[in-house]
């Protein structure tokens, strides 16, 4: 069901046109626009980043780990699942590897910036994708999973968006959510992501409870290199120019090793063992 972003009126129907207040989307690139002068905001983030990193994510092995850890946690905890909305899908990285592996799902995905979707759409021909602020979303009980994957840590109002998520989500699905982990590894790297924080696990239970959503699974990931991370994020601490791309730019060697060691971590996950720290968290949380 559709939800219109100024008056709130749910209505049904291919169009966007709110019957109640006649309020209309704008087109930003063929994607309906809900939030275009959000975009524009001075917030310090470079949209030109998002050519850098469609070039780079696919081979990459956190990724690629990261992708494979949504793909199970979709089949584990909502087997019969058959929508799935991504905010903030940025170049669409996850959103392929969906398609390639759940074939059945309807997917959609939503981006703030314009410059993301367009390099989605070259990914995803043919899925819905939508220009929104994720602290407004358009939708109630629209999917039967919703997901944001490191984008919550962005937004001032985190809650917010987790509320605004768990709407979108039909009765009985929920919605998948990371995040990283650890205050006390903020570092470079968060300064130049425009992160507002890392969550601790308590933080974010208590936040998903807030929002009306009831975790089901929440559990550290990134944990066997944790310590590589640690040393990374401590020697990157004071740096002033950091390049956000820097942790992409790593040798095939090493990225397959690294990807060994996470593809093992995931089974452990599987086997429903829930390690307490971590680089991130996994949330997977059932609407109330």
């Amino acid at each position: 069901m559709k939800r219109c972003p100024v008056c709130a009126t749910r209505f049904e129907g291919d169009a966007w046109t709110c019957p109640a207040c006649g309020w209309a989307p704008a087109f930003a690139d063929g994607a309906p626009a809900f939030a275009p002068e959000a975009a524009g905001s001075d917030d310090g983030f470079d949209p030109a980043g998002f050519a850098g990193l469609a070039e780079r994510e696919a081979g990459n092995f956190w990724f690629r780990a990261r992708s494979d850890l949504i793909e199970w946690a979709i089949r584990r905890y909502f087997p019969s699942a058959r929508s799935f909305l991504e905010i903030g899908c940025g170049t669409g990285y996850v959103l392929a590897r969906l398609r390639e592996r759940r074939p059945h799902l309807a997917l959609a995905g939503s981006e703030l910036y314009v410059e993301g979707l367009v390099l989605a759409r070259r990914r995803l021909p043919g899925v819905p994708l939508y220009q929104m602020d994720a602290r407004t979303i358009p939708f109630s009980e629209e999917f039967d999973v919703v997901g944001a994957f490191d984008v919550i840590e962005h937004v001032d109002e985190d809650e917010q968006v987790l509320a605004e998520m768990r709407e979108a989500a039909r009765p009985g699905g929920g919605v998948i959510v990371t995040v990283p982990q650890h205050p006390r590894l903020w570092s470079a790297v968060d300064v130049a992501g425009r992160h507002k924080r890392r969550y601790t696990r308590h933080e974010l239970e208590r936040k998903l409870r807030a929002s009306g959503l009831e975790p089901v699974r929440l559990t550290s990931f990134v944990t066997v290199l944790l310590p590589l991370l640690a040393l990374s994020r401590f020697r990157d601490r004071s740096a002033t120019d950091y390049d956000p791309l820097t942790e992409l730019k790593i040798g095939r060697t090493a990225n397959a090793v690294l990807k060994a060691a996470l593809d093992v971590e995931r089974q452990v996950l599987k086997a429903g063992l829930s390690p307490p720290v971590g680089g991130s968290l996994l949330a997977v949380a059932r609407r109330r």
